[in-house]
């Protein structure tokens, strides 16, 4: 019997019926992107960027195009994270976004949000036809599945008008589905596109209009004194101007790893010969049920016709993530029964307390570091949103020719309800951190060596170890985030270390993922008893 604490969870690690490889995202099937020139530790460029997803290259291509020598560095590949992990939908509607905002700020608020997202929507899907990469324009629909969810479709539709949407109210008998569908709000002219391939395509203007790309060199910090600088695994990079394009800053200063909360949420798409809605759908209630078709147009539809996502949770906060991909296949081949699964996936992203992204200059950055985060899950337009505005202000564009919307967004006043939702966040990130460490004394070395796919934390002399077994090979590291000390959460689904607190990820041998955590983990001895 397992020692009492935290449970021991099994993981198919990504595999699908008997399938065998990692998890996979539909959209990562085809050539990755060339490199740029090889990495010259303390080269200067006008500005370097840290990222290579759709918010650091979107900022990248359009500095190059106005003349700026720009370099972008990134721990992993292009597309490596959330941006090649999403649904590859675009839309101003966002299921109950638009309410959730309105609730508690004015409607100015709201539509600033949604011109920002317009703007940045047009950004990207002008950039694709220029580009050559085809999209779709479908009908997005927030819908309810039950009851409790009319209520927040009229509170959403209220707040899509005021915003300027041309938003309409569908009744259940409009709505052909093969779902649970009690009604909708439509939006049409929103997009569907294969989100990798758009980026890789960013990044090739990026190339070709003189920029310089560095994939797998990680960024470990950056200053502004006594000149910008990125620090990185492969030595300095200087800067007149940087910006963290990362998800979430790997700089502490202004806390802003505080003032949003991580989320992880699943895809799966499927092979189906039954109708596909051609429009695509989130739920605003019950668990979230995201669909959309995939067609030639918007992604590989000789690989899949169907993505299914939803199973969100706070990182390093669920007891059975397999089991949150688990349960939308079985949803799924309940409304279409031949649903063949193909690939399966997971993304991060970041919501900020007041609901509104981050984007602007850091505090204690002389003008010069520049970040944004807190996109909650709808990157596609919230990206290419901020890469404007950090455009802007890295050119110095002058504020009475700036949208808008960059002002409203920029000066928003913090609101009761903000606080409050913080507070409550800053609540169970202090318990995660409490639990964590006394779940961890309960089990202590040695234990049973874990299954394949399994994952233990156990305590040795006063410190949590994790120890797990993937592809054959156990291997033990410490368990504490690198970032502000919490002990780690095993991912049964990707076979990572996750932190309750702020969201840093880590591989099975220690090495950092994602998250405001820029170093691994240090590596132990095994500690098992066979």
């Amino acid at each position: 019997m397992p020692a009492p604490g935290r449970p021991v969870k099994a993981v198919r690690a990504g595999l699908i019926d008997g399938l065998t490889g990692p998890m996979t995202p539909l959209w990562k099937l085809g050539p990755t992107v060339p490199l740029g020139s090889p990495f010259d530790p303390g080269a200067r460029h006008d500005v370097v960027i840290v990222g290579a997803g759709i918010t650091g290259l979107s900022t990248a291509v359009m500095l190059a195009d106005a003349g700026l020598d720009v370099a972008v560095i990134d721990s992993g590949s292009v597309a490596e994270l959330a941006t090649g992990g999403n649904t590859g939908k675009l839309s101003l509607l966002q299921g109950s976004r638009l309410a959730e905002i309105r609730r508690h700020h004015p409607a100015s608020l709201v539509r600033a949000y949604v011109d920002a997202n317009r703007d940045g929507m047009q950004w990207l899907l002008g950039f694709a036809e220029g580009a050559g990469i085809p999209y779709a324009r479908r009908t997005d629909h927030s819908y309810a599945q039950g009851r409790s969810g009319l209520e927040t479709l009229r509170r959403q539709h209220s707040a899509a008008r005021e915003a300027g949407l041309d938003a309409r109210v569908l009744e259940q008998a409009d709505l052909d589905v093969p779902f649970s569908a009690l009604g909708a709000i439509a939006l049409d002219e929103q997009a569907t596109i294969d989100p990798v391939r758009v980026t890789q395509a960013l990044a090739r203007k990026l190339l070709a209009a003189g920029g310089t790309l560095h994939d797998h060199v990680r960024a470990t910090g950056a200053h502004a004194l006594p000149e910008p600088c990125v620090e990185t695994t492969a030595g300095p990079l200087f800067a007149h101007d940087i910006v963290l394009a990362t998800g979430t800053p790997i700089l502490d200063r202004g806390l802003y790893f505080m003032k949003v909360r991580g989320l992880r949420s699943y895809c799966v798409s499927f092979r189906t010969s039954a109708p596909v809605p051609d429009g695509t759908f989130i739920s605003v209630d019950g668990l979230t049920r995201s669909i959309r078709p995939v067609a030639a147009a918007d992604g590989p539809a000789d690989a899949a016709q169907l993505v299914v996502g939803g199973g969100g949770h706070p990182v390093g906060r669920s007891d059975g993530e397999t089991a949150a991909i688990d349960d939308l296949v079985s949803w799924t081949r309940e409304h279409f029964p031949d649903a063949e699964e193909t690939h399966r996936w997971s993304a991060q992203d970041y919501e900020s307390h007041n609901l509104i992204p981050f984007v602007g200059a850091m505090p204690r950055g002389l003008g010069r570091i520049r970040f944004a985060t807190g996109y909650a899950k709808w990157g596609l337009t919230n990206a290419p949103a901020a890469a404007l505005r950090l455009t802007a202000e890295i050119l110095g564009t002058q504020r009475r020719d700036r949208p808008s919307w960059m002002t409203a967004i920029g000066t928003r006043l913090t609101v009761p309800a903000d606080l409050a939702r913080g507070a409550a966040e800053g609540g169970r990130v202090a318990a995660a951190l409490s639990t964590g460490w006394t779940d961890a004394e309960r089990r202590p070395v040695p234990v049973p060596r874990p299954a394949e796919g399994q994952g233990v934390v156990a305590n040795r002399a006063g410190r949590p170890v994790g120890i797990s077994t993937v592809d054959g090979e156990t291997r033990a590291v410490d368990a504490v985030c690198t970032h502000l000390g919490g002990v780690l959460d095993w991912n049964d689904a990707e076979c990572t270390w996750d932190c309750p607190l702020h969201a840093s990820r880590f591989a099975a041998d220690g090495r950092r993922l994602e998250g405001p955590a820029v170093h691994d983990l240090r590596r132990l001895p095994r500690t098992t008893a066979e």
